[in-house]
Parts: C-alpha cells; sequence; structure tokens
C-alpha cells in the first residue's frame, strides 16, 4: 500500500508537463465537465498502481530478485516492455501526439522502476 501511495504521488509530475499534455490531449482546461469525476479518476489511477506494483512484487518473488540493481532491472524491462509500449499501441490507433508517449509511457517507466527498485530493496 505505501508503495502504490509513492507511486501515486510520482503522478505530481505530470504537471511539469502540464501545459504540453493539454496542447497534444487538446483538453479544455476551461470546461466545467473537465473537472467532473477527477476523485473517481484518481481513485481508479491509486488501484491501478496499486495492481503494477503487486505484480512486480509477484515477478520479483517468482525469480528471486534481490537488490537495488535487480529492482533497476525489473522496472526498466517492464516499464518499457510492456507499460510504455502499451500506450504507444493505444496512441498510434488514437492517432495522438508523439509528445504524448513520452509523456504518459515516461511516466509509466519511471514508475516501474522506483517500484521495482523499492520491492526488490526490501526483499534483502
Amino acid at each position: 500500500m505505501p508503495l502504490a501511495i509513492l507511486c501515486w504521488a510520482l503522478s505530481g509530475t505530470h504537471f511539469y508537463f502540464k501545459k504540453k499534455w493539454i496542447e497534444y490531449t487538446g483538453t479544455n482546461v476551461d470546461d466545467p465537465n473537465v473537472k467532473k469525476g477527477v476523485a473517481a479518476i484518481m481513485f481508479g489511477s491509486f488501484v491501478m498502481m496499486f495492481i503494477t506494483a503487486v505484480g512486480l512484487a509477484i515477478i520479483a518473488e517468482y525469480v528471486g530478485l534481490n537488490g537495488w540493481q535487480y529492482g533497476l532491472k525489473l522496472g526498466a524491462l517492464t516499464g518499457v516492455c510492456f507499460a510504455f509500449t502499451s500506450i504507444a499501441i493505444n496512441m498510434l490507433y488514437e492517432r495522438k501526439h508523439t509528445g504524448l508517449y513520452f509523456i504518459n509511457g515516461g511516466y509509466q517507466i519511471i514508475g516501474n522502476i522506483i517500484a521495482a527498485v523499492i520491492i526488490c530493496a526490501w526483499r534483502i
């Protein structure tokens, strides 16, 4: 649970890319409907991050990965090969701006790395 909270807090880094994200998604921040359901979105993203952390912990346990170095490798592997590519595939079909791949995909890669490093470091 604390790990999911940490990953969820990482989502605040999106604010660094806020202007570009708004531009790439075409979001109208002045539209009152944009703010509807934000609590549900935040809760849903927390649940998804928790599931990701559980999956990483299962992989680390099954393979026997101990130490932050292995966590770094596990997080990078799963972040690039699963999270980033899944996002990129969807964005290709949705015809989203390439910059959005790197904002959203980069966030997932970094989140997986942080989660896996913590999980594997705890296992020592």
